[in-house]
């Protein structure tokens, strides 16, 4: 079995320990050392390192999953790079263009079998679906995605725009059906304050192809819980595919075939087969799906949605 650092011990830490559990040897550091001793006892850990470098020193150890605060990324994928270790990171990857070009940098240089992004919506079984029922709806056109609730913002997240902390999973939902980079970005922030990071985002995108592109994503949305059965549509010049913003269900109506498709209940997050894809990279020294390269595409659109309305993503 492979060696499994994880760095930070929150409650994102445990989605990765669920899945990774029973499969690799964990491992555990945190800052505070109470929390990294609690879960080194409370999921069967092998140890507890109490300094990072300690960490990365480690021979032993094969690759890092980063569930840290998104301010913390930059600094500890480029250190695990440096250490030569494979790694995988929450999402958002880092917080600003500067940091993307510093870990391109220190990913060129590293000898690590991979970095790896956690964004498990690439991962989703309906994005899957989605993706094999292109083809009956002809060119696209059109993407239409919407997913607008409450979520509490009051921990580490108060220093992030929604757009950055979560709806980075819908840029890169939508970026893996149009499969291209926009030629055009420009956003709104209904209700945004000054000095305050946004809590509602509408993008509009243009790609080189002609399709366009809207993203409506919220925080601060009253809606049924965690914003289920609100609808999303492609449309193309042979038919359009309809289907929940959460994954619930695919519904296909073109020219020649109309069906509905219930994706597998089972992982309708994708953290099963982020999971998946992780293990299967460390045994067989392949590279992720969801790359360093991916997660720069996506973080580029946002940065790049930011920019056209004069706002940062993030308050320090």
């Amino acid at each position: 079995m492979k060696n499994i650092c994880i760095v930070g011990c929150g409650n994102i830490a445990k989605n990765h320990i669920k899945r990774l559990s029973g499969s690799v040897l964990l491992y555990f550091y945190s800052k505070f050392k109470e929390d990294a001793e609690k879960f080194n006892k409370q999921f069967g850990g092998k140890g507890v390192f109490h300094s990072f470098n300690d960490m990365l020193g480690n021979s032993k150890i094969d690759g890092v999953v980063i569930c840290s605060p998104p301010e913390f990324h930059k600094e500890q994928i480029i250190s695990t790079l440096s250490a030569d270790k494979a790694v995988l990171v929450e999402k958002p990857m880092c917080i600003s263009e500067e940091e993307v070009s510093e870990i391109e940098e220190a990913l060129k240089k590293s000898k690590s079998l991979f970095l790896m992004v956690a964004e498990n919506y690439y991962y989703k079984p309906s994005l899957k679906k989605i993706k094999e029922l292109l083809k009956y709806i002809g060119n696209i056109k059109s993407l239409s995605i919407k997913k607008a609730f409450t979520q509490n913002s009051s921990d580490w997240r108060s220093k992030y725009g929604s757009l950055l902390e979560g709806g980075v999973h819908f840029v890169s939902f939508l970026s893996d059906i149009v499969d291209d980079t926009p030629s055009e970005v420009k956003a709104e922030f209904p209700g945004y304050k000054e000095g305050e990071p946004e809590r509602s985002s509408l993008l509009d995108l243009t790609y080189k192809s002609g399709i366009k592109g809207k993203l409506t994503y919220s925080w601060n949305t009253k809606s049924l819980p965690m914003g289920v059965f609100q609808t999303s549509y492609i449309y193309g010049d042979k038919g359009q595919i309809t289907f929940e913003s959460n994954g619930l269900y695919v519904y296909l109506k073109s020219e020649s075939k109309t069906k509905l498709y219930i994706p597998d209940p089972f992982d309708l997050t994708g953290n099963k087969g982020l999971a998946t894809d992780f293990l299967e990279c460390l045994e067989e020294n392949k590279p992720p799906y969801s790359d360093f390269y991916k997660a720069k595409r996506d973080l580029s659109i946002i940065f790049q949605a930011y920019k056209s309305a004069g706002l940062s993503g993030v308050l320090y």
